[in-house]
């Protein structure tokens, strides 16, 4: 006899326990990436704000050349497909510059000085 309780889920639908559990450590999971990358960005954008007050520009290829080879070596000791974790890192590049370029012209708008 199979001693495995069923849950149930919206709708009715009955999960393995084993299944749910899976799904649960997946949303902790999604969560905690979440407030990673807010915090990256909290970070990213005082770079932008430094930048944008001593005039270095927004992109920083030479930086994120460095990022991109450190972060595929971190995903290939991870077991992680290393072209997907450079996507991924390209996403996250292009939104920083895409705010770091916005930071960069409110400062020109007000005469340098940030908010």
């Amino acid at each position: 006899m199979n001693e495995r309780i069923e849950t149930t889920l919206a709708g009715g639908a009955t999960v393995d326990p084993e299944l749910k559990r899976l799904r649960d450590s997946i949303d902790n999971i999604d969560a905690a990436l979440v407030h990673l990358l807010a915090e990256r960005f909290k970070c990213t954008q005082k770079v932008g704000e430094l930048k944008a007050r001593t005039a270095l520009p927004p992109a920083d290829p030479a930086r994120e050349a460095a990022q991109i080879a450190r972060l595929r070596t971190l995903a290939e000791n991870a077991q992680l497909d290393p072209d997907f974790a450079e996507t991924f890192l390209n996403f996250i590049v292009k939104e920083v510059i895409r705010h770091h370029e916005k930071i960069r012209a409110d400062v020109r708008a007000v005469g340098g000085q940030t908010a």
